[in-house]
């Protein structure tokens, strides 16, 4: 079975880094380009996730509150 990998255009852009930072990764053959695609990755995705904590902080409140009151659907079956 074939992996289906969506293909993105990739666009150049400049940037600016720190001299050492640039003279170290180079030394140790870093993919500049990869190295950036997945720390914006992860900082996005984190992002993503504190937008959405955020957005849903009254309803998880809610349903701790529930929780706290009435204990959670599971109680009675679980066995830990």
């Amino acid at each position: 079975m074939r992996s289906r990998v969506k293909t993105v255009a990739k666009r150049a852009t400049n940037v600016s880094i720190r001299s050492d930072l640039l003279d170290a990764a180079r030394e140790a053959g870093v993919n500049l380009s990869a190295a950036l695609e997945r720390a914006l990755s992860e900082e996005l995705a984190s992002l993503k996730r504190a937008r959405w904590r955020e957005e849903n902080r009254d309803a998880i409140a809610a349903y701790n509150d529930y929780v706290d009151e009435h204990g959670a659907f599971s109680d009675g079956v679980r066995s830990f």
